[in-house]
């Protein structure tokens, strides 16, 4: 069975603040140093936060500083919780159920976050026989996404995720050794296929990083102006205040709107045709 409802998918992982409660301000933890209003326990409502589950400060964020906010990305588990999960139950309504809420937030962002990269994973794939595994694991997810709140605490989000990592790593050999084997790649330049995590500040301008492996690579302040990353795979890397300026991340692969607003970017900077050029980027 082959999953083919990209495009309504990608709808669905998108955020919809409007349809939620507020589960990002009140569930997850803050940390002032993180770009956070200040520092929050898992479970307490943000400062900012309205009675109306709107933010008080959302069009100054990035003004004030809170770049934690600014970045931060639910893929769709927010209103998936509160509308599906919850049944329009808000946890201001049913506060003795609120716990459950904010718990079944967290595992349903985990499950939204996978079927993003499963859904990439599928469409890159070219072996017929594991994109029929992608497509039935693609099903499988978001059969979980539908259960109830107590089933869903159940999960064993971990069990699940290795099963979702073992298809996205075989997609990611497939698509970097494309990416690596295509011609007119500059000889000259440095190459950073081998493995490495840390880039921290790193000037990268020279070197070769396309089809690159930088999952879960530190490229916090990296240099990357102008740099081809064809065919790299960026699923976890940190790119905080990473200098993206011109650089072709068109045929990147696994990277998210949520690491793109943690980087600077300008005009020039190819994006991936499901990501936006974050507001704020020079232009």
């Amino acid at each position: 069975m082959i999953y083919t409802h990209e495009d309504k998918r990608n709808k669905e992982l998108s955020a919809d603040c409007g349809n939620c409660f507020g589960l990002c301000c009140v569930a997850l933890y803050f940390s002032a140093s993180e770009g956070f209003p200040t520092n929050k326990d898992a479970g307490k409502p943000c400062i900012n936060l309205q009675s109306n589950f709107t933010c008080s400060v959302h069009k100054n964020l990035r003004d004030k500083g809170l770049k934690g906010c600014t970045a931060y990305d639910c893929f769709g588990a927010g209103q998936k919780v509160a509308q599906v999960t919850c049944g329009g139950h808000d946890w201001r309504q049913a506060p003795e159920s609120a716990k459950q809420m904010f718990e079944a937030f967290l595992i349903m962002r985990q499950l939204h976050e996978m079927l993003w990269y499963l859904t990439q994973a599928f469409i890159l794939q070219t072996d017929h026989g594991i994109k029929e595994e992608i497509s039935s694991l693609l099903y499988n997810t978001e059969h979980l996404t539908l259960l109830d709140v107590d089933s869903l605490l159940a999960l064993d989000v971990v069990d699940h995720r290795a099963k979702v990592n073992i298809l996205l790593k075989n997609t990611s050999e497939l698509v970097r050794t494309k990416a690596r084997s295509r011609k007119n790649t500059p000889s000259r330049n440095r190459n950073a296929n081998s493995r490495r995590l840390d880039y921290f500040g790193t000037d990268l301008r020279k070197t070769n990083l396309k089809g690159a492996d930088l999952r879960g690579a530190c490229l916090i302040a990296a240099n990357l102006r102008g740099v081809d990353l064809s065919g790299a795979d960026l699923i976890g890397a940190d790119l905080r205040d990473a200098d993206l300026s011109g650089a072709n991340l068109t045929n990147s692969i696994f990277l998210t709107q949520a690491q793109l607003n943690t980087a600077k970017g300008d005009s020039l900077t190819k994006l991936p045709m499901m990501l936006v050029r974050p507001t704020y980027w020079s232009k």
